[in-house]
């Protein structure tokens, strides 16, 4: 039976490569994980997210219990089996969900009580809850339940948050059931303020968890604070743990997050961007929806390997994207899950390496080319 545990391989200054062993297989680190809301990374098959180099997905608490249900997707076999991926998936607790989309919320010492954003029923999220609910999903990575900073905050408000998050961190401990192969990270807490984020992590540290992320962030502060934050947080976590930046984010925050000791990230954006019209390339962002992409016969990236770089020119995807046909959107999405795998390949054997300098300043300089020069 495989211990869940995290070896650290090696370092190039604060960044660092590692393996992240799980129930479901190892996980090379730095990693990123596509998000799969609903059990479903939207717009592409399983096959199709795995061929990407995808090594774990995420999944919601909130969603998956409200729609179709915890306990409906244990007794069809877990999520694993569900959704039809057998590598190992990480759970959000559904903490930020209940305060971004539910209505009609209270919140209290014992969780939050809310009204569904689907039908409007009503339901009650604890920590124990959260931890049953991911046992029932069969997650290989649970989250502690938390509350989601708000921003902007003051340090009064931001320092009640993180205690009242400190405090269902160590229920959450209390309520996992240690299994194999199976892991729980806390989030630490604290907004953009140093004692705080210090505090929190320190507390975290005495409960002990198998990871840590870094929580409340990219919520409005903006990256420069985000990453100030990040940069004297990251040092504060245990070495011997994975370290994990939630909902972060372009390619640049990736970048410079992993020069910051991070080891995991999740983000929507190269699946909703994908939606939307909008490619990420080693030359920046594309929009395909441009009129000077209609007569283009290049494809997106030269240099990528995904099904739309190698067999659809940039004219058609903007025809796809402008005629609102779903091909254009399981292409764009394709070709972004590829680039933010491909950025992790790289930002990997660069620290390998110990040339992460160098690979950082190589590909600042290529962002800042743009789009239109010739590649």
């Amino acid at each position: 039976m495989t211990e869940f545990g995290f070896t650290l391989l090696g370092n190039d200054g604060a960044a660092r490569i590692g393996r992240l062993a799980t129930a479901h297989g190892e996980i090379e680190t730095p990693v990123f994980m596509p998000v799969g809301t609903a059990a479903t990374v939207k717009a592409v098959t399983p096959e199709e997210v795995a061929a990407s180099g995808a090594q774990i997905v995420l999944a919601n608490t909130y969603h998956l219990m409200l729609r179709p249900g915890a306990e409906r997707i244990a007794r069809l076999g877990g999520l694993h089996r569900f959704m039809n991926w057998p590598r190992p998936i990480l759970t959000d607790s559904g903490g930020y969900q209940v305060m971004s989309l539910a209505s009609l919320r209270r919140l209290d010492e014992n969780g939050v009580t809310f009204q569904s954003h689907i039908d409007g029923s009503r339901h009650e999220l604890t920590p124990e809850r959260s931890i049953e609910i991911q046992g029932l999903l069969g997650s290989t990575i649970a989250m502690v339940f938390d509350e989601c900073t708000s921003w902007p905050v003051s340090e009064g408000d931001a320092e009640t948050s993180m205690l009242l998050s400190m405090r269902w961190a160590e229920r959450s401990k209390a309520a996992f059931v240690p299994n194999p192969g199976y892991g729980l990270f806390g989030i630490v807490q604290g907004s953009v303020f140093p004692t705080l984020r210090e505090r929190s992590a320190r507390r975290l540290a005495e409960i002990g968890f198998d990871g840590y992320a870094i929580g409340g962030l990219a919520v409005g502060e903006g990256m420069d604070a985000m990453l100030d934050t990040v940069g004297f947080t990251a040092p504060l976590l245990p070495a011997n743990k994975p370290r994990y930046l939630m909902g972060v984010g372009k390619p640049a925050d990736l970048v410079a997050a992993v020069q910051r000791g991070i080891d995991m990230f999740d983000c929507v954006l190269p699946t909703r961007s994908g939606r939307t019209g909008q490619a990420f390339t080693r030359r920046g962002t594309v929009n395909v929806r441009n009129a000077r992409h209609a007569d283009d016969p290049r494809p997106l990236d030269e240099q990528c390997v995904c099904p739309a770089c190698r067999s659809y020119s940039r004219a058609y995807l903007h025809h796809l994207t402008k005629s609102s046909e779903i091909l254009g959107a399981i292409l764009l999405t394709r070709h972004n899950l590829q680039r933010f795998q491909d950025l992790m390949v790289g930002l990997r054997a660069a620290i390998s390496g110990r040339r992460l300098a160098a690979f950082a300043a190589a590909f600042a300089e290529d962002e800042a080319k743009g789009d239109i020069a010739p590649m």
